[in-house]
């Protein structure tokens, strides 16, 4: 799905929250970095088959969910009596967000809830990057609020942004949310508040809110996460010099969301190679007749650990590909610098095709790749490239690797290298 076509589906629905009357159109949990995680929890549980049934219960208790959220966001054990509660909120409250914006189809009746996925192209969409998450999060918020009658309000405050007009938008939402949900509580409204507000200020690089004033800075992306590094020490009120413990916690919990980040990253590439290149490799060779069933880092992960979760940076390959010419002798720690050449231009095909091709999806990102290729590369000659233009693009590739050996894979460059 492009932001397109996310465009084109917030825009046919009605989210009129006065005629739906419905509280829970979003919540405290309905960050982007959690909004993604449970889209992903969800696709996983379900195989991706839209006619597959679940409960909320069903994502909580999935094994997948279980190695994964519990670790990520450092919270208590799934099956632990703490749980209950701390997680009825985490996993409901993103659920029934994604249920009213039409991603998900309610199907239970009275007060038990069974959903199925409704779109499974926005959840994927979702589910793709935090970007992608905070993208649909940001103009379903809008959405709403315009079909709702509300967003003037907001709007008033985003262009003046003075103290006034903050006290003026507060109030409004408030009053508004108790006259037309069943919410009645000042206080729980202005929780909510805050999600709606920020992430339309980040959006425009505007003033939002901190701590129930107006912040005095514009809201950075930081704000906006659920999963902060640092929000242990802000809830609990402690200074920047935490416990040895605390700091392991935390390290664990970095290390927990790097792996979780760069596997699903792989699954992306597989599935995506799967639906639009038949599981062949994506470099060429008429010898390799076996599926691609390795996803290889072109720029290593442990050189480059930033980049290690970025689809751009991953390529599927056959089994011998991966062991014997991305790593000759199956020696993981070493690239061989003439494969990682013809792997960059097999990407590049990859990724045009994506974005300019009859079934273009806007999976990969143009950005994203030439992060990548600055990064990998260690220079910042990519940043100066136009938007889509690949021949640019190609061309500076080839300047990195003018020593490229023809002896060694120069019989892979014809079929790998994309057609301008």
């Amino acid at each position: 799905m492009t932001r397109e076509e996310v465009f084109e589906f917030l825009n046919s629905r009605n989210y009129d929250v006065r005629i739906s009357g419905n509280a829970r159109w979003i919540d405290q949990k309905c960050t982007a970095d959690v909004i993604l995680i449970i889209a992903d929890c969800i696709l996983q549980h379900t195989g991706y088959n839209t006619e597959t049934e679940f409960t909320v219960s069903d994502i909580w208790q999935d094994q997948y969910t279980k190695d994964n959220v519990e670790a990520i966001f450092l919270k208590p054990n799934l099956d632990s009596n703490m749980a209950n509660n701390e997680y009825n909120k985490y996993f409901s409250q993103p659920i029934n967000l994604l249920e009213y914006s039409g991603a998900l189809l309610d199907i239970g009746t009275n007060s038990r809830h069974n959903y199925k996925i409704n779109n499974l192209e926005l959840l994927e969409f979702i589910a793709l990057r935090e970007t992608n998450s905070l993208f649909f999060l940001t103009n379903y918020i809008r959405k709403v609020l315009q079909d709702s009658g509300i967003y003037d309000s907001f709007q008033n405050f985003l262009d003046n942004q003075t103290h006034n007009d903050f006290i003026q938008l507060k109030q409004t939402f408030i009053d508004f949310t108790i006259t037309h949900t069943r919410i009645n509580k000042w206080l729980e409204c202005r929780r909510i508040f805050t999600k709606i507000l920020n992430p339309l200020a980040f959006s425009l690089q505007k003033l939002g809110t901190r701590r129930g004033f107006p912040s005095s800075t514009p809201i950075t992306l930081d704000e906006l996460r659920y999963n902060r590094i640092n929000w242990r020490d802000e809830l609990s009120g402690k200074s920047k010099n935490i416990t040895r413990q605390e700091y392991n916690e935390q390290q664990q919990q970095v290390d927990a969301t790097s792996r979780y980040n760069v596997e699903r990253a792989k699954r992306i590439v597989r599935r995506f190679n799967a639906q639009y290149h038949n599981s062949v490799s994506e470099v060429l060779q008429d010898t390799e007749l076996v599926n691609a069933t390795q996803i290889h880092h072109i720029f290593p992960e442990s050189e480059f650990p930033s980049i290690s979760d970025y689809i751009e940076n991953l390529i599927a390959l056959t089994p011998n590909q991966h062991i014997s010419m991305a790593h000759p002798n199956n020696q993981t720690r070493y690239i061989d610098r003439d494969f990682q050449y013809i792997c960059l231009l097999a990407k590049t095909k990859t990724i045009m095709n994506d974005l300019l091709g009859e079934s273009r999806t806007e999976t990969y990102n143009f950005d994203s790749y030439k992060t990548v290729l600055n990064t990998g590369l260690g220079t910042d000659d990519f940043d100066a490239i136009e938007y889509l233009n690949f021949a640019s693009l190609l061309e500076k590739i080839d300047l990195f690797y003018s020593d490229f050996n023809t002896d060694s894979y120069g019989y892979l460059l014809e079929r790998n290298r994309p057609l301008l």
